[in-house]
Parts: structure tokens; sequence; C-alpha cells
């Protein structure tokens, strides 16, 4: 298992006295850890871990993770609290040219303010088997021009769900 923000892949330089160790990451790797940050921030406030940040020109303009539980209010998933950071941020409804990063494959809800946004591309960690609108329940995104990535630090998205189930449950 992979501790949080540590790369998906790393190499190993031998030298005479030492092994050397360092990551050959790329932008999703390291704007996906900052959204397991925010995850991280979820499971600290006893909310489902989840985290979500959106990009654009390389920046991110706003961050935000589950906030269901703290609020009781249905719609405050990470996704939606980031999109509505986002907007205020750069003062426009529209996302366009904007990357949004997310630790769990998003649900119906979100996909629908994902296509109302104009986000451009969603790329998440792992699948949301239950609740999932890209893939998993739905394919909300198929007649539209929005991009996806899925895998990206799967094992760091899904130990921290795990972890915070386990907890739960026991």
């Amino acid at each position: 298992m992979f501790e949080l923000g540590q790369s998906r892949k790393t190499a190993a330089i031998r030298t005479s006295k030492c092994v050397c160790f360092f990551c050959i990451g790329d932008s999703m790797d390291k704007f996906m850890i900052e959204a397991l940050k925010e995850a991280k921030k979820a499971y600290k406030k006893n909310e489902v871990p989840i985290g979500a940040i959106i990009v654009k020109d390389n920046k991110i303009i706003a961050r935000a993770y589950n906030k269901k539980e703290k609020n009781n209010i249905a719609t405050h998933h990470a996704e939606i609290l980031a999109i509505n950071k986002a907007c205020r941020k750069i003062k426009n409804w529209r996302l366009n040219d904007c990357t949004l990063y997310v630790t769990v494959e998003p649900c119906v809800m979100c996909c629908g303010a994902i296509v109302q946004s104009r986000i451009k591309k969603v790329v998440y960690g792992i699948s949301n088997k239950n609740y999932g609108g890209v893939e998993s329940i739905a394919t909300i995104f198929d007649n539209t021009n929005i991009s996806i990535e899925k895998g990206i630090m799967q094992e760091e998205c899904l130990a921290i769900l795990q972890k915070f189930f386990n907890e739960k449950r026991n």
C-alpha cells in the first residue's frame, strides 16, 4: 500500500553505498495528491473521505471535500463545493478549459453539475460501483465533449476509503 502523497511510479538507483529512490510522476499525480489532501481533511472530520480540486491553466483554482455530515445538506459533495468555489473565483459559471480531479468517480448529481459548468476533463482515482455516474450506474458524459481519465493513484484513493469504512464498521 502507498502512503498518502507517494507517487504511483518510483524508480531506484543503486550506488556503491546506498539505494536512492525518486519519483517518476506527472501533473495528474501532482494534482491527484492535492485531491487526496482534501480527502484526508474529510476523513479527519468524520466525512466520507472524498476530495476534489479544479485546475485551470495548470493552477489550482478551487479545492473541497465532502461536507454532507457537517452541514446536513445532501448536495454538499466535494465536486459540487469545488465547482461553486471555482465559479466564484473566476467570476463565471462556465469553467471552460478546467479539469476536475476527484478521488472517487462522481455520482450522477455531480456529473450533471460537471456538464452544466462546462468542465472539459474529469480525472478520478477509483470507480464508485454504487453511485458513479461516469461509468458505473450511468454514463452521463457519453454525449458530451468531456474527456475522462480514471485509475490515477487508485491505490491511495482506495486506501483512505477502505480505512474510513473499516473504522465505521468496527
